[in-house]
């Protein structure tokens, strides 16, 4: 059963910071000296998923949330290319470089905003700007590569069961087809269909159907080239991972063998479906503080670049 908290709002400021080649709308609130929590956001929504969650977390924390290219009010490119991970990094990097150009943050991502944010905490290049990383439904697609190999050899069974779970991926590759669904029936339905998953009703989103037509450019340009050619991705920060173990989406068999990849891992289940960030805002919220509490070093700052500085200075 979900938490009660449906009237919680986020009032912040919005600004645009120039991503690679994109504008990004960011919105931000919370205190400006309070150590910056940078919200990454999935499919098929955007920044204002966040809003339960960051309403818990605001009084303490500056709160960074931002619409990922293709949602939103940010820049919707219609080259599908413009969405692989190499480009959702530079926006990401961009986001964290204005919001503390200084000190690291702590990132919070769920579904394809995880995804697209294990690229960032698994790249050296990296450790100095994130100090840990929560992830809520959404594994690192190489990890998933890997981990679909083993489990071909060591349990077809749980690997049929997970396949089952995401039959859509394979239909977002259509031609056509989930465009224009989304034009013709998902977009107004998607509100029920997405309450009835949770056991509860969620706060509409304006822009659904633009970003659930557009937002598919996210798995036509990355999820194939990745399972079929994983890489070996270490994550340079400590790492969160909370499963909710009712998600009729991603199985908690993902984090079987991550410690591979992740020296420092917690596994957090919870009860609770795919998008528990807006049911259970306030047990999100506890692991969050704990888990960015115990990975908070004061006394540590970023090495300085003029590019960083250069964003910084003018908000782009």
């Amino acid at each position: 059963m979900g938490e009660s908290n449906n009237n919680a709002e986020a009032h912040d400021d919005t600004v645009f910071v120039r991503g690679d080649g994109v504008d990004l709308a960011c919105h931000v609130c919370g205190p400006a000296d309070a150590p910056a929590l940078v919200f990454v956001h999935g499919y098929p929504d955007n920044h204002r998923v966040w809003d339960r969650l960051v309403a818990e977390l605001a009084a303490h924390y500056r709160c960074v949330r931002y619409d990922v290219r293709g949602a939103g009010e940010s820049s919707r490119p219609s080259d599908t290319g413009a969405y692989t991970l190499d480009h959702l990094q530079a926006d990401l990097q961009a986001v964290i470089d204005w919001a503390s150009p200084n000190a690291p943050v702590h990132l919070i991502g769920h579904d394809w905003g995880s995804i697209q944010t294990w690229e960032s905490v698994t790249d050296p290049a990296m450790a100095d700007r994130i100090a840990s990383y929560t992830s809520i439904s959404g594994p690192c697609l190489d990890h998933v590569g890997h981990w679909l190999r083993s489990q071909w050899q060591a349990d077809r069974s749980g690997l049929l069961k997970q396949m089952r779970k995401s039959w859509y991926i394979l239909a977002f590759h259509m031609p056509f087809v989930p465009g224009l669904l989304w034009h013709g029936v998902l977009g107004r339905r998607w509100h029920a269909i997405a309450s009835r998953l949770e056991g509860q009703s969620l706060p509409e989103n304006p822009s659904q159907t633009r970003d659930g037509a557009d937002g598919i450019r996210l798995y036509r340009a990355n999820i194939l080239e990745r399972l079929r050619h994983p890489r070996a991705r270490h994550a340079q920060a400590p790492v969160q991972v909370i499963t909710p173990q009712r998600d009729p989406f991603v199985g908690p068999g993902f984090v079987v063998g991550l410690d591979r990849w992740v020296e420092s891992l917690t596994v957090t289940p919870i009860d609770a479906a795919h998008w528990a960030i807006q049911t259970h805002p306030q047990t999100i919220a506890a692991h969050c503080r704990e888990f960015v509490a115990g990975h908070t070093d004061k006394t540590r700052t970023a090495t300085a670049s003029p590019a960083r500085d250069e964003r910084a200075r003018s908000g782009a």
